[in-house]
């Protein structure tokens, strides 16, 4: 005698076919039940009041405002240009590794680190020299440095008595 080619798991798997396709069916004729056709543009209508809330009630006329598109700011706000003169810095080399060719320059005002690569450099450096240095946007190919720095020599002057 031969075994019945249908196993339990095959007939598990058949019951749970026909049990999703019932309920599938199911849910088409409840969707089909509860539809509401015929209705009205004013009924599918959507409105956006003042505080920006959708509601189902149009707009009250006398609260309207006239937009001049003109004003309207799309995008990043504009930043107002910098004198040349707040954008040197000061401040001092607290670590430089000429083999690798970068370091850390601590802003004296901010006490910000910024980082300097030896590309930016004008002169020779060492830590501890006091400079004064531009801080520029960086590349976005190279993610190690954040900020990429022009470095020359401060002229401090010195007073007599």
């Amino acid at each position: 005698m031969a075994k019945s080619q249908e196993t339990f798991s095959k007939k598990e798997k058949e019951k749970l076919k026909l049990k999703k396709r019932k309920e599938k069916e199911e849910k088409r004729e409840e969707r089909k039940a509860s539809a509401v056709k015929g209705q009205s543009l004013e009924d599918m209508m959507a409105y956006v009041d003042e505080n920006g809330n959708i509601t189902n009630t149009p707009p009250d006329p006398k609260k309207r405002r006239v937009a001049i598109a003109e004003d309207m700011v799309i995008g990043v706000v504009k930043q107002a240009a910098q004198e040349p003169a707040d954008l040197i810095r000061k401040g001092v080399i607290t670590f430089f590794n000429e083999s690798k060719g970068y370091g850390f320059i601590k802003d004296l005002k901010s006490q910000d680190s910024v980082f300097v690569h030896v590309n930016g450099l004008v002169d020779q450096v060492k830590e501890g020299d006091k400079v004064s240095f531009e801080v520029e946007k960086s590349i976005p190919e190279t993610p190690i440095c954040v900020l990429s720095v022009v470095i020359a020599p401060c002229k401090v002057a010195l007073q007599q008595p």
